[in-house]
């Protein structure tokens, strides 16, 4: 590695910090590798434009000349979020090339494409589109300021690129061999909502482009776990939605999606029966009292429904609902689940739910409506 800089680190307390996109890393150092090519110095310091405006300011972590080529590094400063590439170490080697312009490729530790779906090429690197035109932008920028008309080449490295790629969705994804060069403002934004919603879309788009039609949105790790158990599907079809309930189902059926299975533990499963879209904590509650409605309606017995009331948490409900009991209530809350859920897309696409306990261990209930359209 090139870099002898400690990676930044994170503030605990106060207004969170934004940091730097890969993409932005990439072109700062690939700035800095284009002036130390021109001038034979080392550079300590450079600035590139943002896509989202203005300037930013990046260090140069290291700078090694190497004959033809000099490759500079700079260190991903990701703010406050909880980026796996923060402290990475993101390099660019450049070198004259024959051919006018300027080439950008990945090398160690940058993904390689191995399915339709990205935006990008099969087989490519995984540079994405502004990325791209980032470090075109800021190599050319000093192109011109120096009067040159050569060609260059610019080789991106991340050293723990596959090491980090495997705590991503890269795999998943088809990228293979390392992380993914991003950024489509250059600023990293903590816990950025938008930064989700991106990863589920692009999920998406992928299972499309790789003719999956039942996709399995589900809400975390051990849901998708005992998902995969359930459903004999491609690993492309699983793809975890977190609280963006509403924001997956309506992408799943803007994109061609043909059926598509919620999998969830009871209290998220619930939220959606109840019409309630974005399940996180801060916007939906359980609704307990739709919980006891639907017990009575299945039959519950009324002594139960008014062991019921005391209930606050819909893990509660589950404990207090005799084993007896569960089939009927659960699946008759799955079902409800996939009326809002088909509602809420027009009936474009078959919904199906499963639900699971709490240890992701066990189906719990079950329930499935065809498309109405």
């Amino acid at each position: 590695m090139l870099g002898v800089r400690e990676p930044v680190k994170r503030r605990s307390k106060g207004k969170l910090r934004t940091g730097y996109t890969t993409g932005a890393c990439a072109a700062a150092a690939s700035k800095a590798a284009t002036l130390a090519l021109h001038t034979g110095k080392a550079v300590t310091c450079v600035d590139i434009d943002l896509p989202a405006g203005g300037k930013a300011s990046f260090p140069i972590a290291g700078c090694r000349f190497d004959g033809q080529s000099v490759t500079c590094s700079v260190i991903k400063d990701a703010g406050d979020d909880p980026d796996v590439t923060h402290g990475a170490e993101i390099c660019a080697a450049v070198s004259w090339s024959a051919h006018a312009g300027v080439q950008v490729d990945g090398g160690e530790g940058v993904g390689k494409v191995t399915r339709p779906g990205l935006g990008l090429e099969v087989g490519a690197p995984a540079i994405n589109p502004v990325p791209r035109l980032m470090i075109a932008g800021a190599v050319t920028e000093i192109m011109t300021q120096l009067g040159s008309g050569r060609g260059v080449r610019v080789m991106i490295s991340v050293p723990r690129g596959k090491e980090l790629a495997l705590r991503t969705l890269n795999p998943r994804l088809g990228i293979v061999g390392g992380i993914s060069i991003l950024g489509t403002t250059g600023i990293v934004r903590p816990y950025s909502t938008s930064a989700f919603r991106s990863c589920i879309a692009q999920a998406i788009d992928v299972a499309i482009a790789n003719d999956a039609r039942h996709l399995v949105l589900t809400t975390g790790g051990r849901s998708e776990a005992f998902a995969q158990r359930q459903l004999a599907l491609p690993e492309v079809s699983f793809i975890q939605m977190g609280d963006w309930v509403g924001f997956a189902l309506k992408a799943c059926a803007r994109k061609g999606a043909a059926k598509v299975t919620l999998c969830g533990m009871a209290g998220k499963v619930s939220k959606i029966a109840a019409g309630q879209f974005q399940t996180h904590v801060s916007h939906s509650s359980t609704d307990i009292p739709m919980l006891l409605s639907i017990a009575s309606k299945v039959g519950v017995t009324p002594e139960v429904c008014q062991r019921l009331r005391d209930a606050n948490t819909v893990r509660h409900v589950y404990e207090t609902m005799p084993e007896s009991d569960r089939p009927v209530f659960f699946n008759e809350i799955c079902r409800l689940a996939c009326q809002q859920s088909r509602d809420l897309v027009r009936g474009k696409i078959a919904v199906e739910c499963l639900m699971t306990d709490f240890d992701g261990a066990r189906l719990v209930g079950r329930a499935s409506l065809n498309a109405s359209t």
